[in-house]
């Protein structure tokens, strides 16, 4: 028989599942914006007035709503989670800012469902780690994008896990650049740019974010 969790265990459960889903509110954007250096993100991929883009693992908007104001009126964005019910917020969020240009897709975990042949780029940020598919996923990305279209992926790389297999990273929730650096080229891509420290996840000391730019190739 299973022994049965005190009390105080399943607050301080519930209490790190909050801890969680907090790091996604719209309370936090705003420090984020210095901790991620999102404009200079935007700006490295080259977003202007009129693109289409997306964000895959979009959460409850914090990237969209950025996309959203750079793209205007006349551009869109496409958010994308495997949850509803951050779709739903994102929505939310969208409505309360009067950004009317951002459409929300519930993708699968092998599948974002973007259109195909219309993306300028796609932005997945702390998500790639996630995505077990990948090669799959890839795949479809490459399809969405236009010709010369871009992908770019931001992860953490967490000190303890350093050298070691993907599987062991990807467990920890982390993922080091050579992977995916070697995953986009053999799904089409060609590296544009990288940033290898692009400086602390949340500023915290054993967290590196690192970043890759790559473009769509003729094949």
């Amino acid at each position: 028989m299973a022994k049965a969790k005190s009390p105080f265990s399943l607050l301080y459960a519930l209490f790190i599942s909050t801890l969680s889903l907090a790091q996604y509110t719209s309370s936090d954007w705003e420090s984020r914006d210095k901790w991620m250096k999102t404009d200079s993100l935007i700006n490295m991929a080259g977003v202007s007035v009129g693109q289409v883009v997306a964000d895959i693992g979009c959460h409850e908007g914090y990237l969209s709503m950025h996309l959203a104001r750079k793209v205007k009126s006349n551009g869109r964005v496409y958010a994308v989670d495997v949850r509803d019910d951050r779709l739903a917020t994102l929505r939310e969020n969208a409505n309360s800012r009067n950004l009317s240009n951002i459409i929300t897709i519930l993708g699968d975990y092998d599948n974002p469902k973007l259109p195909e042949g219309t993306l300028d780029c796609v932005f997945v940020i702390d998500t790639y780690h996630e995505i077990t598919a990948y090669k799959t996923v890839l795949n479809h990305i490459r399809k969405a994008l236009k010709p010369g279209g871009q992908i770019m992926v931001l992860e953490k790389l967490k000190k303890r896990i350093i050298g070691k297999s993907r599987e062991e990273q990807v467990a920890a929730h982390s993922l080091a650049m050579h992977y995916v650096e070697k995953e986009l080229q053999q799904a089409g891509f060609s590296i544009v740019s990288k940033i290898e420290n692009h400086g602390l996840w949340e500023k915290e000391d054993d967290k590196q974010m690192w970043v890759l730019l790559a473009k769509k190739t003729l094949q």
